[in-house]
């Protein structure tokens, strides 16, 4: 480890203040580390013989991490977000992630407040497991496809639940295999007519024996992608044959069915519904952070220990983090992982910011926060499975070694690019949005928020770039400025394509990778932004 010292010893910067960067403040980086030392000295969390686990191994070894968390959290009054973090330092996903970062949510942005004095209680004691079944085998992205039927009986004032066809089983929910006692399950509500999806609290075992209740197939979908990786969780399909539920089941913050069947709107955006998807997405953004963090740790760590080639006067090998290739390869992955970090710890100021304004049915920020999750989340998890394996690479053989823990990272972390939300199909919700935004200019409010730079877009498209030598580079705000300039032409030319066409979906359907291409820099220039705003 004599390099390692040497390298570390020969920092130019204060390492002492990046850890505190890192963790968002000197307090949150000293809780980290006791919650960290907490972990590293459980033998609960132990995980030397990992890659040679069963499934059913993994599977109970991700109880037991679970329900260690649990026991910590109660013992130390963690808050929900403390509790978060002690999670993360697990190393494992179990079933309880999806109860904790979707269930909990949506009860919070879905339910009435009479439903929650019902429903939180049991959901934040654990005296109930939730999950969130909202993907079936036939659909996922496309959340208005969905086929699962809720359909209201009056003479019983129930709701029916029913998967008509085998592509409605509902599938992949995690949690759902084994474990959880309830779920969220995104039905089609029918009253005289359908009035489309909306989200029911199920009960699907039993809460004295922990059976499937009569009418309901449920169970574990199987073993997914990697050695380890999620396996850990009970990912699970549910089918429904005639499950009755009360009519009060129906999250009614968005909706309501009145005891004779009346269907009342409710004055909240129907966007609410992906309100879950939103409270994830938050969390998956500071995931891919800590995930890139790992994976170009070990990666110059061991760029900095290996040793490869020498000079011909026979002097010791060169250190391969010498070479300028490998500086290459992963020194702008650390610059993103921090970069990452910023943009997740901004976010989760906003996310905190947003739940406050819903609580007093304020959703003036609804669609901003559901841009900037969506597209923050597509591109960092885009970027940071990219990323894992880029490092792996650099470790060339031994990076392909279960010990050197980059296999298994990869296969914890790549689902990310689907879950909460195919990558590239945020990237066209974000990139709509944009181009909805400047053509609505003239008749809308001026643009807020992350968007806010284009109510400058006639400077921005026509500024020239002022850089006159290399080191104008170094000043963040011309860097800044170009990013925005880029942002804002790609964003102009595409909403005057848009226009040609008769009809505007045809447009974007015609022009879709060029959304992509919006979107993409549009994410790029928040995370820049706030990259910005720490350096001053």
């Amino acid at each position: 480890m004599e390099d390692l010292a040497r390298e570390r010893a020969q920092a130019t910067f204060d390492v002492n203040a990046m850890r505190i960067l890192w963790a968002g403040g000197e307090e949150a980086f000293h809780f980290h580390n006791k919650l960290a030392s907490l972990v590293a000295a459980d033998p609960v969390f132990l995980k030397e013989n990992k890659p040679r686990l069963t499934r059913k191994e993994l599977f109970l070894g991700g109880i037991s991490k679970a329900a260690r968390c649990r026991e910590l959290a109660i013992e130390l009054g963690l808050s929900e977000g403390d509790a978060r973090t002690l999670r993360t330092l697990r190393d494992d996903r179990a079933y309880d992630d999806l109860h904790w970062n979707m269930f909990v949510p949506v009860l919070r942005t879905q339910a009435t407040p009479e439903q929650q004095r019902k429903w939180l209680p049991l959901a934040t004691s654990m005296a109930i497991i939730g999950c969130y079944a909202q993907t079936e085998l036939g659909h996922g992205s496309n959340v208005q496809g969905l086929e699962t039927t809720a359909t209201f009986d009056p003479s019983t004032d129930e709701f029916i639940l029913n998967s008509p066809t085998l592509t409605s089983t509902k599938w992949w929910p995690g949690g759902l295999g084994k474990v959880a006692t309830h779920a969220i399950v995104h039905a089609r509500l029918i009253l005289e007519k359908d009035y489309g999806v909306h989200a029911f609290i199920v009960q699907i075992r039993s809460l004295e024996d922990h059976k499937p209740l009569t009418t309901i197939t449920v169970g574990d979908i199987g073993v997914k992608f990697g050695n380890g990786g999620n396996n850990s969780v009970d990912n699970g399909f549910l089918q429904f044959n005639h499950t009755r539920i009360p009519r009060t089941n129906l999250l009614m913050r968005m909706a309501i069915v009145t005891r004779e069947g009346k269907y009342v709107r409710q004055n909240v955006p129907k966007q609410i519904l992906y309100g879950g998807m939103i409270a994830a997405r938050e969390i998956i953004l500071m995931e891919a952070s800590l995930n890139l963090s790992r994976a170009v740790t070990i990666a110059v760590r061991y760029s900095a220990v290996r040793r490869q080639f020498g000079l011909d006067d026979g002097s010791r090998e060169i250190q391969v983090l010498d070479y300028i290739t490998q500086q290459q390869k992963l020194f702008p992955l650390l610059a993103t992982a921090y970069a990452f970090r910023i943009a997740g710890q901004w976010m989760e100021l906003l996310y905190s910011e947003v739940m406050s304004q819903f609580e007093s049915n304020d959703f003036s920020g609804l669609a901003e926060i559901h841009a900037c999750t969506s597209g923050l989340k597509a591109i960092t998890t885009s970027v940071t499975a990219d990323a894992i394996e880029q490092c792996r690479k650099a470790c060339g053989g031994h990076g392909y070694l279960c010990s050197s823990g980059l296999p298994e990272l990869f296969a914890a972390y790549i689902p990310a690019f689907t879950y909460e939300g195919d990558n590239t199909l945020l990237f066209i919700q974000v990139g709509k949005f944009i181009i909805k935004t400047i053509l609505n200019m003239r008749r809308s409010p001026i643009p807020q928020g992350t968007v806010e730079y284009l109510t400058d877009i006639d400077i921005h498209t026509t500024k020239c770039c002022e850089v006159s030598q290399d080191d104008d580079w170094s000043n963040s705000n011309v860097i800044l400025d170009a990013f925005k300039a880029r942002a804002a032409r790609l964003a102009l030319s595409l909403s005057k394509r848009i226009q040609n066409f008769r009809n505007q979906d045809d447009g974007f359907e015609e022009l879709s990778i060029d959304l992509v291409k919006v979107a993409e820099a549009h994410c790029q220039l928040i995370v820049l932004s706030n990259i910005a705003l720490v350096l001053h």
